[in-house]
C-alpha cells in the first residue's frame, strides 16, 4: 500500500510539469538539452537547445561540443527553415523566410561562436565540411519530428554556409535561399577591386578617394583626437596599435560605405572642418572594428576566411607614400587571424563549389543588393539553372531582403516557392509594408 502511494505521488508530481507533446518529442532526441523561452508571434512554442556535436564528425573520440540552437513551432508537417547563421546568435530572432514559408525556424550558431565553443579551440576542426556536418546532424535529428519540406537559408557569411552546405548535402533540403551570400576565389579576390572601381557614379568615386586621401594626409591630427575617443570607449589595441589600427580603417572606407548603403551627398568635402571629417569616420567605419574585442568575436571568422572561403584586401597603389604603419610590399590583407597565426589559403573547396553553383540544377534563391561589395563575389546568374536571382537595384548587405523585392518579383517568388515546396505561399503583410 505505501509503495502506491508512492507511486501514485510521483506521477501527481510529473503531471504538474505536464509536458506538451512537443516536449515530450524533444525529450526522445538524443544529446539534445532544452528550456522554453518566449514564444514568438505567429507560433506555438519556442524553445533554446543545446544539441551535443562531434567536433570532428569523422572521429568522435576527439570529443563533443554543445551547439547553441534556438527552435520556434508552428506545426508538425510545417515546413522547416534551419537558418545556418556564420557567426554567434545569442538571442532567437524570427526571419523573413520563416514568415513567407509559415514554416518551424531552427536557427543555429556557428560553431566556434560564443556558446557554440569547445573548451579548446583546435582550428583544425573549423572547416566546411565539419560545419555543414553539424548542420546535416541537426537535419537528421528534427526530420524525426516533422515531416514537411525543409529550406536553409542564411545571410552574408551564413548564406555562404547555405550554399556549401547544399554543396555537401544536397538532399537534405528542398529550398535554399542565401541572402547577400559570397563565393570568393582567393583570399584576396580581384572581383572586389573590380566592383569597387564601377559601382556608383565617377563623380561619389572621386570623392570617396579624396575623403581617404585627405584622411591619410592629415593622418596624425586624427588620430590625435581618435586616441582619446578610443580611450572614451573602451578600445584596446595590442593585436594591431593605433597607428596600424587607423591606415587599415581608411582603406577599409570604400568597402564598407558600398556594403552598407551610405549617401554620396553625406561624404565630406575637402573644406570640411576637422570635426566633420571626424564624424563622418566614426559613422562609416570607425576603430573599433580593428580593437582587441573585435578581432577576438571574428577570430574564427577570420580563420576560415584564410584557410579556405576566401576574403578581400586592400588596394594601395594610389595611395603611394602616405601609407606609414602597414607593410606596402603588396597590398594589404583584411584577414587578422587568431593570435596571427600563419594559415595558408586553400581554394580547392571554395572554387570547386563555386563550379558547382553552374551546373547544379537544386531550387536556389539568391538575394543580393546591386551596390553591396560583397556582390562583386556572389554566384552569378546561371539561367538555364530554374533557380532565382535577385540582384536589388540601389540595395546593399543590409537591406537586400524579400520585403524590398519590387512587387513583380515578389509575385515570381511567391509562385517558385509554391511550386517547389507543392503549398500555396501566400505574400505575408509584414513583408509587404512600404
Amino acid at each position: 500500500m505505501k509503495c502506491l502511494t508512492l507511486v501514485t505521488a510521483i506521477l501527481i508530481t510529473v503531471s504538474a510539469y505536464s509536458q506538451t507533446d512537443l516536449e515530450m518529442k524533444l525529450f526522445e532526441l538524443p544529446d539534445v538539452i532544452f528550456q522554453e523561452i518566449k514564444t514568438p508571434e505567429g507560433f506555438e512554442a519556442a524553445y533554446q537547445l543545446k544539441v551535443r556535436q562531434p567536433i570532428d564528425h569523422q572521429d568522435h573520440s576527439k570529443g563533443h561540443f554543445y551547439q547553441r540552437v534556438f527552435l520556434s513551432h508552428r506545426g508538425y508537417d510545417a515546413p522547416t527553415v534551419i537558418i545556418t547563421n556564420g557567426y554567434g546568435r545569442p538571442s532567437n530572432t524570427i526571419t523573413e523566410v520563416a514568415q513567407l514559408c509559415e514554416a518551424n525556424q531552427i536557427q543555429v550558431e556557428h560553431r566556434y561562436f560564443l556558446e557554440s565553443s569547445p573548451d579548446s579551440l583546435d582550428y583544425d576542426y573549423l572547416n566546411f565540411e565539419q560545419v555543414t556536418a553539424d548542420l546535416h546532424n541537426l537535419n537528421q535529428l528534427f526530420r524525426q519530428i516533422y515531416s514537411g519540406k525543409w529550406i536553409s537559408s542564411g545571410i552574408s557569411k551564413g548564406g555562404t554556409t547555405t550554399i556549401f552546405y547544399r554543396y555537401f548535402y544536397p538532399d537534405d533540403v528542398d529550398v535554399s535561399i542565401p541572402y547577400v551570400a559570397p563565393v570568393n576565389h582567393s583570399d584576396e579576390d580581384t572581383r572586389i577591386y573590380e566592383f569597387l572601381d564601377k559601382v556608383g557614379t565617377e563623380s561619389c568615386r572621386q570623392d570617396i578617394k579624396a575623403y581617404q586621401t585627405r584622411m591619410l594626409k592629415d593622418a596624425e591630427l586624427m588620430k590625435s583626437y581618435l586616441k582619446w575617443f578610443a580611450i572614451g570607449q573602451g578600445l584596446e589595441f595590442s593585436y594591431l596599435d593605433l597607428d596600424e589600427a587607423y591606415e587599415y580603417a581608411i582603406l577599409e572606407y570604400p568597402f564598407s560605405f558600398w556594403q552598407w548603403g551610405h549617401d554620396c551627398e553625406l561624404i565630406p568635402d575637402a573644406e570640411a572642418p576637422t570635426d566633420t571629417l571626424l564624424q563622418h569616420f566614426v559613422d562609416i567605419i570607425g576603430l573599433d572594428f580593428y580593437a582587441d574585442k573585435s578581432m577576438e568575436a571574428y577570430a574564427s571568422h577570420y580563420y576560415q576566411s584564410a584557410e579556405e572561403m576566401g576574403y578581400y584586401g586592400f588596394e594601395i597603389a594610389a595611395f603611394k607614400g602616405l601609407i606609414k604603419h602597414l607593410k606596402t610590399d603588396k597590398n594589404p590583407s583584411a584577414i587578422f587571424t587568431p593570435g596571427q597565426l600563419p594559415v595558408k589559403f586553400d581554394p580547392t573547396l571554395t572554387n570547386k563549389v563555386y563550379a558547382w553553383t553552374q551546373t547544379t540544377q537544386l531550387p536556389f534563391v539568391y538575394i543580393n543588393g546591386a551596390n553591396d561589395t560583397w556582390s562583386a563575389t556572389a554566384v552569378p546568374e546561371n539561367k538555364k539553372s530554374g533557380s532565382l536571382w535577385f540582384n536589388m537595384k540601389d540595395r546593399s548587405h543590409g537591406d537586400a531582403r524579400i520585403k524590398n523585392l519590387p512587387p513583380a518579383d515578389k509575385v515570381k517568388l511567391v509562385s517558385k516557392m509554391s511550386e517547389w515546396l507543392d503549398q500555396t505561399v501566400i505574400m505575408p503583410e509584414s513583408l509587404n509594408q512600404p
